[in-house]
């Protein structure tokens, strides 16, 4: 067994995953699994750079884990950072924070490498399940990015295009400072043509309708999920691969679009820094279930946190 930390530092969220893994049994143990909502990408569609209130919730999240990572005695430690820090001009002060509290440079991976990852750490239990055909289409929602990847044993193709949930809320959703509540119909149809074209852009590269398992990953798509099954709070064991119809996942995305910031705060398992930009991310879920063609959506807990671990493996 080797004990190893993963942290996944994307556009709206920071997370820490410190496990035991066994490279021969291919098993990893969860010792240690935590999310925190930071907002790193706060403006950087708008402005190029990261916000310096920003970084100060990103430091203080990596203050924590350090302290976790730490106690547990994790042997090595691999920090990799996505869309928000590839986009900004100001990103040697993130790397330079991270270094100072972690003791490792964050690796500002390219979107190929993040769908690499994404695609380990969603599929590796899947492998010979008797009831879910390949390939699979494994799609990772992010904050700032989508990222797509087609493959069965391995990866055949994969691309990451700019739309997610934080970016299209900024983007289309915010006017003066505030998030429309709900969104006008002119704004939603504008964010369903920048994920068509996203989607066109996505399929230059990756066969979208080959799949024959659409898998799902990333707080947009747990959240979804985590309404579709009624919970009370959070339970990640019954988020874990369960399923939602294309049919479940219009009914969830059409109730966040027509709803108000209260009604969506009051769902009980919405996390706080969710609230502000679900609607977007339910969005960018459906269209893609549409252009594939898929009839229901394989939901992962697993995702490019546990393919990083098992990358220092």
């Amino acid at each position: 067994m080797k004990r190893v930390a993963a942290i996944d530092c994307g556009t709206n969220s920071i997370r820490l995953l410190v496990a035991d893994l066994d490279p021969e049994t291919g098993e990893l143990k969860d010792l240690d699994r935590r999310m925190e909502i930071v907002r790193l990408g706060q403006g950087v569609d708008r402005t190029g750079r990261l916000a310096p209130e920003a970084l100060e919730r990103t430091f203080a999240a990596c203050r924590k884990y350090a302290a976790v990572i730490e106690e547990l005695g994790a042997e090595r430690l691999r920090f990799v950072a996505t869309s928000a820090s590839r986009d900004a001009e100001n990103r040697d002060a993130f790397v330079r924070g991270v270094v100072d509290i972690l003791g490792v440079e964050p690796e500002v991976i390219s979107g190929d490498q993040e769908a690499e990852f994404s695609f380990v750490g969603a599929t590796k239990e899947l492998t010979g399940h008797p009831h879910i055909a390949l390939p699979y289409l494994v799609v990772d929602i992010g904050g700032g990015s989508t990222e797509f990847v087609l493959g069965d044993r391995s990866v055949r193709a994969a691309r990451s295009v700019d739309v997610g949930c934080v970016r299209m809320t900024e983007r289309h959703l915010v006017h003066d400072g505030v998030v429309s509540d709900p969104p006008a119909p002119e704004r939603i149809a504008a964010i369903k043509a920048d994920i068509a074209a996203a989607l066109d852009r996505a399929e230059e590269t990756v066969p979208l309708t080959e799949a024959a398992t659409l898998v799902g990953l990333a707080g947009s798509v747990t959240t979804v999920a985590a309404v579709a099954l009624g919970l009370e709070t959070y339970e990640s064991a019954a988020i874990h691969h369960s399923r939602m119809s294309r049919a479940t996942v219009a009914e969830i995305t059409e109730r966040l679009l027509t709803s108000t910031h209260a009604e969506r705060a009051a769902i009980p398992v919405m996390h706080p820094g969710r609230v502000d930009v679900i609607a977007a991310g339910a969005l960018v879920l459906l269209s893609i279930m549409e252009r594939v063609g898929a009839d229901e959506v394989v939901v992962s807990e697993h995702d490019i946190l546990d393919g990083i671990a098992w990358s220092i493996a």
